[in-house]
C-alpha cells in the first residue's frame, strides 16, 4: 500500500493535489464567545515572549501562551459537553488518531443565512444537499458553509441584547447527521457548532448535546470553505494531545484534487 502514500506525495508536489487553509489566524483579537452571565467566563487567548535573541535567549525566538481549549478554529472532543463525559475514547488524547481524518461534504446556505443570522439547518436541507451530490458518506465531516467568516469584529458575534444571532445546525439535522450517517462530526464558520441563540433552544445547545453525547465532534471558526468543492476533498483535522482535553485550537486543513 505505500505506492498509495507515495501518490499522495507526488500529487502535492505536481500541484495535482491542493491544500486549502480553513483555520483563522489566532492572536490576543481573536473573538471567543460570550457565555450565559452565570457560567464562568473563558479568558482571551493571550501570548509573551520569553526571549527574542536578546539577553534572556541570545539565539532563540519564543513565546508562552495562555489559551482557553475552545478559542479561534478549534475541534470540540465528546468530553466538551455533559452528554459525553462518560463515553469511552471522549477526550483529545485518546480519539483513535485516525478519526481525525475523512472526507468533507460543505452544504453552502450562504444565501439563506445572508437573509437570516439566525438560520437554522434543518433535515431537509440535508436530503436536499443529498439528492444532488449523493448520501453523506459514514465517517466524514459535514462543514455547514455559511459565509461567516466574512464577518469581522462585533459583526462576527453579531450580538444584542438578547444575546448572539449566527446560524446553525437544528436538534433535528443534527440527530440526522449523528445517528442516521453516523458522521464524524459537523464544522461551521461561526464562533461555535450552535447557533448564537443556542442557549433558548429546546434542548438548549442542541448540536453539542447531541453530536457529543453520540461521540462526534465539532469544529468552529472555520474559513476558506468556498474554496472546497461539495465533495471530493479530505480534511485533516488533529487536536493537540491533551490530557483529558475537551478541545484544542486546531490547524484545520483541506486537501482537493485540482
Amino acid at each position: 500500500m505505500t505506492h498509495i502514500v507515495g501518490e499522495l506525495v507526488e500529487s502535492l508536489a505536481a500541484g495535482r493535489v491542493r491544500i486549502v487553509d480553513l483555520t483563522r489566524p489566532l492572536s490576543p483579537q481573536t473573538p471567543i464567545i460570550n457565555l450565559p452571565p452565570q457560567f464562568a467566563q473563558p479568558p482571551r487567548f493571550a501570548i509573551e515572549t520569553m526571549s527574542r535573541y536578546d539577553p534572556r535567549g541570545p539565539t532563540s525566538y519564543s513565546n508562552a501562551i495562555h489559551v482557553w481549549e475552545h478559542t479561534g478554529t478549534h475541534f470540540d472532543a465528546p468530553i466538551h459537553w455533559v452528554t459525553g463525559k462518560d463515553l469511552p475514547a471522549n477526550a483529545c488524547d485518546t480519539i483513535p488518531a485516525h478519526k481525525f481524518i475523512g472526507p468533507a461534504c460543505v452544504i453552502d446556505v450562504t444565501a439563506q443565512a445572508a437573509k437570516d443570522p439566525d438560520f437554522l439547518l434543518m433535515p431537509e436541507h440535508i436530503l436536499e444537499w443529498e439528492t444532488r451530490y449523493g448520501r453523506i458518506p459514514t465517517q466524514s465531516w459535514v462543514l455547514l458553509r455559511t459565509g461567516w467568516s466574512k464577518r469581522e469584529g462585533a459583526a462576527f458575534l453579531n450580538e444584542d441584547a438578547t444575546g448572539a444571532h449566527s446560524p446553525g445546525p437544528h436538534v433535528s439535522a443534527s440527530r440526522l447527521l449523528a445517528h442516521e450517517r453516523d458522521v464524524l462530526g459537523i464544522g461551521v464558520e461561526t464562533v461555535g457548532t450552535d447557533a448564537g441563540q443556542a442557549r433558548s433552544l429546546d434542548p438548549p445547545f442542541p448540536n453539542h448535546a447531541t453530536m457529543h453525547g453520540a461521540g462526534k465532534f465539532g469544529l468552529a471558526s472555520l474559513c476558506n470553505l468556498d474554496q472546497l468543492p461539495p465533495t471530493g476533498s479530505i480534511v485533516v483535522a488533529a487536536p493537540l494531545k491533551i490530557v483529558a482535553g475537551s478541545g484544542s485550537p486546531v490547524r484545520v486543513l483541506g486537501l482537493v484534487a485540482v
